[in-house]
């Protein structure tokens, strides 16, 4: 009975092992971060440190700049050339594609914020250009105070008026 229940405990042990991270990267306060998921598209890919189906990223070795800078670009090219011209191969691929989609998203609400922004200065720009022929064609025009009682502007009142349209025509009208 004894060593049904070892290789019982030993199985279970070892089916555990698929969900152990395969992801590691560094998050934006320099944590590590192990998850089983690709980090958000707005994590560099230089802060990955360990992805699926891919050697871990070694530490920086402590030579110069300089002299680092040659094997480091022969080391890219020739992973390039290996993969096809694309250094991390399809895993690469898939974050630029999300990046690309990310930024296309972004723009895209960009541009309905400025359709919407539009629209309304458009539609405050008429109703401001309304509000001045009304009060420039000389009719007599009332108003509700505080008290709310109806009160007709006398000229002064209605001179504040007419300015006051006159600065929201200038801040809509472009």
């Amino acid at each position: 009975m004894r060593p049904i229940s070892y290789l019982l405990a030993g199985a279970l042990l070892l089916s555990g092992t698929t969900a152990f991270a395969q992801w590691i990267w560094l998050d934006r306060d320099g944590h590590k971060v192990f998850s089983d998921r690709a980090p958000p598209p707005e994590v560099p890919l230089k802060n990955v440190l360990k992805q699926p189906g891919v050697a871990a990223t070694p530490a920086a070795p402590a030579t110069p700049p300089a002299a680092a800078d040659a094997p480091a670009d022969a080391a890219t090219t020739a992973a390039k050339a290996a993969n096809g011209g694309n250094a991390g191969g399809p895993l690469d691929k898939a974050v630029e594609e999300r990046k690309k989609k990310a930024a296309a998203d972004e723009a895209e609400k960009k541009r309905a914020d400025e359709a919407r922004v539009a629209q309304q200065k458009a539609a405050n720009c008429a109703q401001a250009q309304q509000a001045k022929a009304n009060l420039d064609s000389g009719m007599r025009i009332a108003q509700v105070n505080a008290n709310g009682e109806r009160v007709i502007l006398d000229d002064a009142a209605r001179q504040a008026e007419i300015d006051r349209a006159q600065a929201s025509i200038n801040a809509n009208c472009q």
